[in-house]
């Protein structure tokens, strides 16, 4: 038997997807649904609520969370979701695919990372029914969406003014979410502590996989962020086998960093940045940028302290004394973590042609 035979055996063998319900709404298998979570109402007593597209196929598999706002202000995962969802492809879908694009609609709205509160979202999962207004946003979330999930990807990027290379954090020791990692396909991923309050932390509490992809500046899109963040949720489910494996290439491994670190400004003044984003840097020799008075009568350099790749970068060229202007991280081997940037753009090149239209989609 050939291997397209095995391949139509295997499809009527599977067993048929199961409903879902979210928000009281049931989604039955082979359909696509928009569902408006309800958040309460603002002062002015317009009410809000959180938007859900659910996407079930016919065929069973996992059931898959994609996530973007969770701070208000990162905007590029709101495109990757909507990109993602236009796909063709996922007319063969197998399993469910939850897109919440816009999980903060407060902070979406005022173009704020936080809640009118000031609190951060991503600090208070998994929330409570009768807390804050962030704990209750949390709570909503983890159980309409996280609660029925077996994976997530939560899509972020950098703060304001800082631009984040493409990059996967995650628990690189737990076996799957490693694999998942892995198959993502960003030239970096980093092996992150998990932080007390945050939505990685709750979900593993649950031994819900969940990958965080990190790309670009907030309040921009950047449209190399956004490529990669639809090429690597295609992957991952390719890994998990919700959708069919495609004929590209597969991505160069991805280098793993077990650590981080920023490097801060020596004084304050205006700093001129000599180093793009996935920068090779050699401890001691690369000049990062230049920190000087706006006579230039006072001037110094920022020198790498530590060899490795420039995962981060301020954007802002006013700094005062302390303030972080680049995050590098640490490798074994500094030289092939830079060949693995110079390749990431002709693989998601060669992804866009297998996965056909919607990718690029501007």
């Amino acid at each position: 038997m050939n291997s397209s035979s095995n391949r139509a055996t295997s499809a009527k063998k599977r067993p048929a997807n199961a409903p879902i319900t979210i928000g009281g709404v049931t989604v039955k298998p082979g359909t696509r649904t928009s569902i408006d979570l309800d958040m309460g109402r603002l002062y002015t007593h317009m009410p809000t609520t959180m938007p859900v597209q659910v996407v079930s196929g016919r065929k069973a598999g996992p059931v898959l969370f994609v996530s973007a706002a969770i701070h208000g202000d990162e905007l590029n995962g709101v495109e990757i979701l909507r990109r993602l969802l236009r796909l063709p492809v996922l007319k063969r879908l197998r399993g469910t695919l939850i897109g919440v694009p816009i999980v903060n609609l407060h902070g979406f709205i005022q173009s704020s990372r936080y809640l009118p509160d000031r609190r951060d979202l991503n600090r208070v999962f998994p929330g409570s029914e009768g807390g804050s207004l962030a704990s209750r946003v949390a709570h909503l979330f983890m159980t309409e969406i996280v609660h029925q999930a077996s994976h997530g990807i939560d899509l972020h990027t950098g703060a304001v003014h800082r631009a984040n290379l493409p990059q996967i954090r995650a628990d690189l020791d737990h076996p799957e979410t490693g694999r998942l990692a892995r198959a993502f396909g960003t030239p970096v991923i980093l092996n992150a502590a998990i932080r007390d309050g945050s939505l990685r932390a709750a979900a593993a509490e649950r031994e819900i996989p969940i990958l965080l992809y990190e790309a670009g500046e907030a309040l921009r899109f950047d449209e190399f962020s956004i490529r990669g963040g639809v090429n690597g949720i295609l992957r991952v489910m390719e890994a998990l086998d919700m959708l069919p494996a495609s004929r590209r290439k597969p991505p160069p491994a991805p280098h793993e960093a077990r650590s981080s670190s920023w490097v801060r400004a020596p004084q304050s003044g205006l700093f001129r940045a000599r180093m793009a984003l996935g920068a090779r840097v050699v401890r001691d020799q690369s000049v990062l940028g230049v920190v000087s008075d706006p006579f230039g009568e006072r001037e110094q350099e920022v020198v790498a302290p530590f060899s490795g790749l420039i995962i981060g970068r301020l954007n802002l060229p006013l700094v005062n004394e302390g303030d972080a202007v680049y995050h590098i991280a640490r490798f074994h081997r500094t030289d092939l973590a830079a060949e693995r940037v110079e390749d990431y753009q002709e693989s998601m090149d060669a992804a866009d042609q297998a996965f056909g239209d919607g990718i690029d989609a501007r």
